[in-house]
């Protein structure tokens, strides 16, 4: 994703504008989402907790977005997760899943509302199976941004995130949220991972609801 032309300005042309189309792997992520299985290793003063979590995920495409001349198409997320037989929020996360073809990009970008936000990235063939990607904090590009409370206290060095499709129409995540806690001397893995089952298919982004109207 380096290889940049000397022309910045030019948009392409002549591209589809069907996004559900044109999302290589992240296609088979687009739709609602259920996950009943979700396993979160989170850190506590007295040690490592695990605490398991129910999922809602919802991931509808956008239309084609170009930067110049480079081409993203892309998945708009909002996931919602509460705690078995509970209805606070345990955790809430949005932002976008975006494909670049033309050189086998797959990004991530997160917000939670504990003042933080990340964009993660890694390299994908359009029928993958699975893929990973990667955010480290201190870059300008691929990086963590943290409030100041939390680059204090709980500061986010690493983020990983890996994707597993399975042969049913499912799919799996593992997260690994790298903390350097306030006076621990080790880093800690917060980990997260989930089993999603589609429950409902995706609405065709806004230009192709348009075309078919």
């Amino acid at each position: 994703m380096s290889d940049f032309p000397q022309d910045i300005y030019t948009e392409p042309s002549g591209y589809s504008l069907d996004t559900l189309a044109c999302l290589g792997p992240l296609r088979r992520m687009a739709g609602i989402w259920t996950g009943r299985r979700g396993l979160d290793v989170k850190p506590k003063a007295d040690g490592p907790r695990k605490q398991a979590y129910v999922e809602r995920l919802e991931l509808q495409p956008i239309d084609p977005v170009t930067n110049g001349p480079q081409l993203l198409y892309g998945l708009r997320y909002h996931t919602h997760i509460t705690k078995p037989e509970q209805v606070k929020t345990y955790h809430e996360q949005v932002g976008y899943w975006l494909w670049e073809p033309a050189t086998g990009g797959v990004i991530h970008t997160l917000t939670i509302p504990r003042g933080q936000v990340a964009m993660a990235a890694g390299q994908a063939s359009a029928e993958a199976d699975h893929f990973e990607l990667h955010a480290t904090q201190g870059l300008d590009t691929w990086g963590i941004c943290s409030s100041p409370f939390l680059d204090h206290a709980f500061k986010t060095t690493a983020f990983r995130i890996r994707v597993d499709f399975h042969d049913d129409g499912s799919w799996s995540y593992e997260e690994d949220t790298v903390l350097q806690i306030r006076g621990r001397d080790e880093p800690f893995h917060h980990v997260d991972r989930n089993h999603l089952e589609r429950v409902a298919e995706a609405t065709p982004n806004p230009l192709v609801r348009v075309k078919a109207g």
